[in-house]
């Protein structure tokens, strides 16, 4: 007796459900539950032919730390499509050192190799304090990325940060984002979602949204 049929059957059973669930369509977003529609909101710096997504991020914020490497995996998934911007939040305090740190290793052209280092300095390694740093304290982390301590320092300083500072601040007010990590899509919603990947979910449904041009 052959037990080919069998098989086949056994393999149907396991896989249907599968095709089942791979099938059932997303549930319909609920504005005010997974995301709010910014009034008068407009992208930061828009890219023809791709989607904005804006991460407002804090380098000193422990969830910014644990969605890092959630949320930077997703943006190289979707790099054809979505123009994403990692944005510091100037939040003051604590924050505004590392803010002003990013934007200047933004200025410097050493973000891309930082950006991540950074994040395991201050909440894995323990190699940068977390509370009241200063620009002396910071400048040896990027020295070890091949930047002149006295440079960073003056970028640091500089007209060029202090700019990119305001603008991202700008953004930050006029997309009511008061906490971090917050994605803002298009400048036009800003996500909610209940854990990181609600979040990215919520984020490529209305990614989808856009590309489609559908209202909400």
């Amino acid at each position: 007796m052959t037990r080919r049929p069998l098989l086949r059957s056994l393999l149907l059973l396991v896989l249907l459900p599968v095709a089942a669930l791979a099938a059932t369509p997303q549930a319909a977003l609920v504005e005010g539950t997974d995301y709010d529609v910014i009034q008068g909101g407009a992208p930061f710096a828009p890219v023809k032919g791709k989607v904005e997504v804006v991460e407002v991020f804090g380098y000193t914020c422990p969830h910014c730390a644990h969605f890092q490497p959630k949320v930077s995996a997703w943006a190289r998934a979707n790099a054809k499509t979505v123009n994403f911007i990692p944005m510091a939040a100037p939040f003051g305090g604590s924050w505004q050192p590392y803010a002003q740190a990013f934007y200047a290793a933004q200025v410097l052209g050493v973000v891309q190799k930082t950006h991540d280092a950074m994040f395991q300095a201050l909440h894995t390694d323990g190699t940068l304090p977390l509370r009241n740093a200063s620009p002396g304290e910071i400048a040896p982390f990027y020295a070890r990325y091949g930047v002149d301590q006295a440079k960073f320092l003056a970028t640091y300083e500089g007209a060029d940060v202090a700019g990119r500072v305001e603008k991202a601040s700008q953004f930050i007010r006029r997309s009511g984002v008061e906490g971090t990590p917050t994605l803002v899509v298009n400048g036009k919603y800003r996500v909610l979602g209940h854990d990181f990947d609600d979040v990215l979910r919520i984020a490529d449904q209305l990614i989808a949204r856009e590309r489609d041009g559908k209202t909400r």
